[in-house]
């Protein structure tokens, strides 16, 4: 008579699940630090004109974006259909641009804090108006640095 009797019948073990939730918590934490998040929920249509000379920026960390444009359909009865001006996540007065870029700057790091560059995200078809009047704004808050953002693409296409 023996002591330890052989399982003839075939059977695998169960899978061990002991180290699941580490594998879990080690994906989560992996789409956690590497998801870029959408900086602005655009409000307004922002149709950019077309540019052929294009230079890419390379350090983002240093923009600040103002977008210049109508209302798009789901904000119009709100805020009418003339040109508005978007800072961040919500539809501002131009006499808020002031306060803003001065907020903006004041959160960046200190070393990169006079190389801040406002870059403007104006639709083609918008008044000049409103332009002008934000680069009033920005002359007050010292943002003298701007860029226009435009797609890349024939400017002499489009001519209507």
């Amino acid at each position: 008579m023996s002591k330890f009797k052989k399982n003839k019948s075939g059977d695998l073990p169960a899978i061990s699940t002991a180290s699941l939730p580490d594998i879990v918590f080690m994906l989560l934490f992996f789409f956690m630090v590497a998801t870029v998040m959408r900086d602005d929920e655009m409000k307004i249509d922002n149709n950019l004109p077309s540019a052929n000379q294009v230079e890419k920026l390379e350090d983002k960390n240093k923009l600040v974006n103002i977008y210049i444009g109508k209302p798009s359909a789901a904000y119009q009865q709100q805020f009418g259909s003339s040109d508005v001006v978007q800072l961040g996540d919500k539809i501002a007065s131009v006499k808020e641009v002031f306060n803003y870029v001065n907020t903006k700057r004041s959160d960046m790091p200190e070393d990169i804090q006079n190389e801040m560059m406002v870059s403007l995200k104006v639709d083609e078809d918008s008044k000049v108006g409103v332009l002008t009047d934000v680069k009033q704004e920005l002359r007050k808050a010292n943002a003298l640095k701007i860029s226009y953002t435009t797609k890349q693409g024939d400017p002499m296409r489009n001519v209507r």
